[in-house]
């Protein structure tokens, strides 16, 4: 049977389609009665049980895995398969070794160590090597190559402490949880173990794994950081407020009064191609997508199309990165606590296919404010503005003004402007006079009752060219991050909202 089909890019092909509902009826006839199946789908990997209908709902949504061309878990045999299939050998996974796969991480984390033993080997000139990187890889290497007892050839002490720490996400455990089993792990093996004893004791050994993050003090009224050249202050410089809470003169070490977590974005870009599978992913928009005028990813829109258009010297390389930037608070504990609010900044990567750019494997929080910023959110995404101005700098020579049209209050529509309709309705602001979009003899415009108790006859809103908009642009005071009093008129005020933005930045190594 031709299974070239998993092969296919383009889920919704007529091929793509015709072998799923082979795959579901093979599944069917050699799995008589069976309610739930493996899902082969990318995304289960063939440990997740769905039902059969899930199991085609899910292969049309994620894809089926690309290497999965012998059903052997589906009932089919491997004698058989042989002689059906040329390509078994090739498509069959070898079983991988946990320390192998450990030893590959840091590998790809640390890529100079590999090619500095490569060319040691032939010309004996090693590449320079930062001293600080190379003292996290060893030790990294030590725990890697340690065993984590003695006589254990299973697991080492980094083996060990990935598996549990990917099993602590993967089901969501908590801190003081994970803390209780380790210890329940640690008297269980022999007493010469080498197991931290708790979470924090684990995160340290992964930190050389670059999965660690910046603590920035913040002032209390949500005016400025205490970052870069303010780093050194102890009172704000716009409200005079203290950086630290007061405490008792014992104690030795002083708490902020707001704390700011932020996740550095270049490491996590650069491991996307640190690894084959994702760097080959993130060529996917420009050579393997298909163009056949179907909107199934943002490359297919119009506004990615023209900037292609506009910017062709970028568009040469398909390796540059496109971004997209999303927030939006959210309330952790549900109706208990109405006045708290946590809002993560995403880092979206759309080089990436459909089936995993908008996936949570691939979700980037770069900023993570603990509680609602309002107005003020300009202070606390100074370190990732920072950074995206740094990665444009490196290779292209243009500056992305980052701004949003603000999305609160009776002037939020961004295409209707000063001509908006909203009013007040049911405790919130409500946007209306969508009639006017509609043609001028449409019935709708004469229906009084059915909408707001009158007939509409305004004329759509006029549409603003780019030359208008750019004049706009430039009569904006763009003060710098922190509060000021704004001199801009309320209807062309552009402050951060939680209104997702999308950005175009180049490839950066």
């Amino acid at each position: 049977m031709d299974r070239r089909w998993i092969q296919n890019p383009n889920r919704c092909a007529d091929e793509y389609l015709d072998g799923i509902e082979d795959f579901i009826e093979f599944a069917r006839r050699h799995n008589p009665g069976a309610t739930r199946i493996r899902c082969p789908c990318r995304r289960c990997n063939n440990t997740l049980w769905e039902t059969i209908e899930n199991v085609g709902f899910h292969l049309v949504r994620n894809g089926m895995i690309e290497t999965y061309s012998i059903w052997n878990l589906h009932g089919e045999q491997l004698e058989h398969a042989s002689s059906s299939n040329a390509t078994r050998v090739d498509n069959v996974q070898p079983i991988v070794d946990a320390n192998d796969q450990v030893m590959d991480i840091i590998q790809d984390v640390f890529p100079f160590a590999s090619t500095n033993m490569n060319q040691e080997e032939q010309d004996d000139v090693p590449t320079p090597i930062d001293s600080a990187e190379f003292e996290q890889y060893e030790k990294l290497l030590k725990n890697a190559n340690q065993e984590l007892y003695p006589g254990c050839e299973s697991f080492s002490v980094l083996t060990a402490i990935v598996e549990l720490m990917h099993g602590k996400i993967k089901y969501r455990m908590s801190n003081l949880c994970f803390d209780y089993f380790l210890g329940v792990f640690k008297r269980m093996l022999p007493t010469d173990n080498c197991l931290p004893k708790d979470h924090k004791q684990a995160q340290k050994v992964l930190n050389g794994l670059g999965l660690g993050y910046e603590k920035i003090h913040a002032c209390k009224n949500n005016c400025m950081l205490f970052y870069k050249e303010h780093e050194s202050l102890d009172t704000c410089l716009i409200c005079n407020e203290s950086r630290f809470k007061m405490t008792s003169q014992n104690r030795t070490t002083k708490i902020p009064q707001k704390v700011m977590r932020y996740l550095p974005l270049k490491p996590r870009l650069q491991r996307l191609y640190m690894s084959t599978h994702t760097a080959t992913d993130m060529r996917w928009h420009q050579e393997k997508r298909v163009d056949d005028d179907v909107m199934r990813h943002p490359a297919d829109g119009e506004a990615w199309k023209e900037f292609d258009r506009t910017f062709p010297e970028f568009t040469a390389d398909p390796r540059n990165v496109r971004l997209r930037l999303a927030t939006d608070g959210f309330n952790p504990y549900g109706v208990l606590n109405q006045h708290h609010s946590t809002w993560p900044i995403f880092v979206f990567p759309y080089n990436l296919p459909p089936w995993k750019c908008m996936k949570k494997e691939y979700m980037m929080m770069t900023v993570l404010i603990t509680e609602d910023p309002g107005r003020s959110i300009d202070v606390y995404l100074r370190p990732l503005v920072d950074e995206l101005k740094d990665l444009w700098t490196k290779v292209f020579a243009l500056y992305a003004m980052v701004s949003g049209w603000s999305t609160k209050g009776y002037m939020a529509c961004p295409v209707c402007k000063e001509d908006v309709t909203s009013g007040w309705h049911a405790g919130k602001v409500c946007y209306l006079g969508h009639r006017r979009w509609l043609p001028w003899d449409h019935e709708w415009r004469e229906k009084d009752k059915e909408f707001d108790g009158n007939n509409e006859r305004r004329l759509r809103p006029r549409e603003w060219s780019g030359d208008e908009i750019l004049d706009q642009l430039n009569q904006l005071d763009f003060a710098p991050f922190g509060k000021t009093v704004s001199r801009i008129r309320p209807s062309t005020h552009m402050n951060w909202t939680h209104k997702p933005m999308f950005f175009e930045l180049p490839y950066w190594s």
